[in-house]
């Protein structure tokens, strides 16, 4: 404990809490999350009670969060509408979102606001106006996921405009189709730990392995693995270099090489030409495997200008000495080596550079495809990537076909809903969308995902209504005109299961729901039947039928590749079902490295493209057509770094997962003073006269928040580190570029794109400074219910509420 503040100490290195236990609870039913599986009930019927999966060896500290969340002073517990929507000034800025107060109403008549809004606009202006704008990570639940039921509801609806991507690797998912064919390479199958520890010594990992990440997972974590692999790979003599600004990205290491942040791509090249300049390249695997090295060659050696990309050149640009790049290049060549490169590492401008030169990196090793070797991305990204398990296949609601085939790509909301999107470009396309006029929002946040807030809150304040469902006040709730409160997890029946976790958890209902929450589905069916679209939309099918369905469907569709799983009821009855495990280790493309002409990539070549003519054809200045160096547009060697002199890194927090349970448990004792840690190295922090637990300003010309000074001497002196995920709490609500007091990093980064080729986000390349904060600290106000206006209405008072009577519905 320290004055006025708490930091969870090791919260960084491990998550394994004391006071959790492995020890099952007999007969207490089992659920999961992103970050763990658990078992969980209510004796009382209200208070819940969790305890780790026994078969998790190292569960999350997270979990212990669970029951505070629950029963927390944000849950949604009844539908509310915005006031000054309600009375009919729709679109008010201010006061309007974000800043009125909210009234709460039945759910009859907030179902009644919403089926008129969707025909309403439906029938004006067609369903091109609508955004069915939802973003994963809402639940583990395969059936009760939110983004999956929207987008059915929606289909059935007659189609609305959708999100392609991902804010994770929406460069890389772009980008490796071209390159490689498609994009395991990001989500698996990936080489699998057991083929890595028997068949590499090297471990390059470009961004680090952080063991915060391997808290989580897409779809529910039955266990965490993470760290075991590591240990096995490390004692049969394996070594780890991390290349980051952070030595802690990778805990324990070997080799830390801190260069600049945004400069991965350039020292990567230097290390291509210097295998060059060694005559250690393999050019027979680049002749058998790859298509264009010629061209690639011919830029490494004369790109720069008529000059060649080597160590020295890099070194200036990276900041790391000539000598260390050589060696690095030397000791790749000499040894069993595996590559591997964070996701993070691609939301950056021009990030699918760093991405392509380290396939080109790793072609010109040679050893692409040989047991354990080659590369790899996300490994230290989530806790999956790497882990040895059967690729079976996940049970999945149907979404029905999207009659409109819309789409606005993911890091692209901002100017999607501001009008801006007429001239995008995308991997060849040009997107032509008008500005969207209601916004339909279940299971997503981005208040917390999207970037430069203070951008997105101008965007957000046009559409004429915004319906959300959520079950706790996040900012994205607050800003909107009409709030159903949705299910939690442990309130409901699912099924959990990652492509990249051993277990299918059969989630059963711990505690009755809070308030009046609704299950998603059971919102949306509501509204089908309004609607006149029930039968399309639920199949006759209740929750629990199409729980069963969909797990009798995966298991038929196991059963025809070999495997045998237990039928639903006997699988209930357990709790879970663990995967087979596989029966050999599992490297990429080793099928394609024993035999190229009889396993060819699906790439116009067939083979690895170092040089790709589509994307050449698409005569993008901010994408070439080859590996290459594009100077970020903000670094630390742009002009920008007079005024802002210190590189910002954005990183998934080691005590939540993204904004949620930001307000209890590790995240809450995180905190200093209530603000989000600003993790500075103590020379810098001692250079503005500041010293550990001081409030501080972020800032640049984008906006401004509160952290808290957490001094770091493990990271670059010219690099700071916020988590992402406070949620977001300005001064003024409702009024874009006022200060954040919590500290949401998303209020400083960048809103422009990676390139033309992927639109993805470019949140890493971001610069800030940092200064004492002289004024009375202002209280955190987020983690408090909002505000709510006197008394409470119902369906029947409702009629006069708004100014045009609601239309009648068939």
């Amino acid at each position: 404990m320290r004055t006025g503040y708490f930091i969870a100490q090791g919260a960084t290195e491990s998550f394994r809490s004391t006071s959790l236990t492995t020890k099952r609870v007999p007969d207490v039913p089992i659920s999961s999350t992103h970050w763990g599986t658990f078992h969980a009930d209510a004796p009382d019927g209200q208070t819940l009670r969790v305890t780790p999966f026994e078969r998790d060896e190292n569960p999350s500290e997270l979990i212990s969060a669970l029951p505070e969340y629950r029963t927390h002073a944000t849950r949604v517990r009844r539908p509310a509408v915005r006031q000054g929507w309600l009375e009919g000034r729709a679109g008010d800025v201010v006061p309007g979102r974000g800043a009125d107060p909210f009234v709460e109403v039945d759910w009859d008549m907030a179902l009644d606001l919403v089926a008129a809004e969707l025909g309403r606009v439906k029938q004006d202006h067609g369903n091109g106006a609508i955004f069915a704008g939802s973003y994963g990570w809402s639940s583990a639940g395969r059936f009760h996921h939110a983004k999956t039921q929207l987008k059915r509801f929606m289909n059935a609806f007659g189609g609305a405009v959708e999100q392609r991507d991902n804010y994770s690797f929406g460069a890389g998912m772009v980008l490796l189709p071209h390159v490689v064919g498609d994009i395991e390479l990001l989500y698996g199958p990936a080489t699998g730990w057991d083929a890595i520890a028997e068949g590499a010594d090297l471990f390059v990992s470009f961004g680090g392995l952080p063991a915060r990440n391997g808290q989580i997972e897409s779809g529910g974590v039955g266990a965490h693995v993470q760290q075991g692999f590591r240990d096995a790979f490390r004692a049969k003599g394996g070594r780890f270099v991390n290349v980051s600004p952070m030595r802690s990205d990778a805990e324990p290491v070997d080799d830390w090489i801190a260069l600049r942040p945004g400069t991965d791509t350039a020292m990567i090249l230097a290390l291509c030409h210097e295998l060059d300049r060694q005559g250690l390249a393999d050019h027979g695997f680049l002749a058998r495997y790859t298509s264009g090295s010629d061209r690639f060659l011919d830029y490494l050696r004369n790109g720069n200008g008529g000059q060649a990309f080597d160590a020295d050149w890099a070194a200036r640009i990276c900041d790391i000495p000539a000598e260390r790049i050589r060696s690095l290049a030397t000791e790749m060549a000499s040894s069993r080596c595996f590559l591997n490169m964070n996701w993070s590492l691609q939301r950056a401008d021009f990030g699918e550079q760093c991405f392509w030169s380290c396939i080109a990196l790793a072609a010109m090793l040679g050893r692409i495809g040989l047991p354990g070797q080659g590369l790899g991305f996300g490994f230290g990204s989530m806790n999956g990537m790497g882990n040895p398990v059967s690729r079976l296949p996940s049970p999945g609601l149907p979404t029905l076909s999207n009659p409109l085939g819309d789409f606005i790509p993911v890091a692209r909301v901002t100017d999607y809903l501001l009008g801006e999107v007429r001239d995008m470009d995308y991997n060849g396309q040009r997107l032509t969308l008008p500005a969207p006029r209601l916004v339909y929002w279940a299971g997503g946040n981005p208040f917390h995902h999207h970037q430069d807030i203070n951008r997105l809150l101008r965007g957000w304040a046009l559409p004429e209504t915004i319906v959300v469902h959520e079950h706790v006040w996040t900012a994205t709730a607050r800003h909107a005109d009409i709030v159903l409160p949705a299910t939690m997890g442990v309130e409901r029946d699912d099924i959990s299961t990652s492509s990249n976790d051993r277990y299918l958890v059969a989630m059963r209902k711990a505690v009755a729901p809070l308030g009046e929450a609704r299950d998603d589905y059971a919102i949306f069916s509501a509204l089908a039947a309004r609607l006149g679209i029930a039968e399309t939309f639920t199949e006759g099918r209740g929750a629990d039928a199409w729980i069963a369905f969909l797990y009798e469907q995966t298991r038929g569709k196991a059963a025809e590749r070999g495997v045998d799983m237990p039928d639903f009821a006997a699988w209930r009855e357990a709790g879970f079902y663990e995967k087979p495990a596989p029966a050999e280790s599992y490297t990429s493309f080793a099928a394609f490295r024993r035999d190229p002409d009889a396993f060819p990539l699906r790439t116009p070549s067939g083979r690895i493209e170092l040089f790709s003519e589509t994307i050449a054809g698409f005569g993008y200045d901010d994408c070439p057509p080859h590996p290459s160096w594009l100077p970020p547009r903000e670094a630390l060697s742009s002009p920008r770094v007079r005024r802002f002199p210190l590189h910002l890194l954005t990183t998934q927090p080691a005590h939540r997962l993204h904004g949620q349970l930001d307000p209890v448990g590790t995240s809450r004792a995180s905190k200093i003073f209530g603000r989000e840690p600003l993790h500075i190295h103590p020379a810098t922090a001692a250079q503005r006269g500041l010293k550990e637990g001081d409030i501080v300003r972020v800032w640049n010309d984008r906006g401004a928040c509160l952290a808290g000074v957490l001094t770091d001497p493990a990271m670059r002196p010219d690099v700071v580190r916020m988590a992402t995920g406070a949620w977001y709490d300005p001064l003024l609500p409702g009024q874009p570029g006022c200060l954040d007091l919590h500290g949401n990093p998303n209020v400083l980064t960048h809103d422009r794109p990676s390139s033309s080729l992927s639109q993805g986000p470019a949140a890493q390349s971001c610069l800030v400074e940092v200064e004492a904060w002289r004024s009375q600290v202002p209280q955190i106000r987020v983690h408090s219910a909002p505000n709510f206006a006197v008394g409470r209405v119902t369906t029947k008072q409702s009629r006069d509420k708004r100014a045009d009577p609601l239309p009648q519905q068939e």
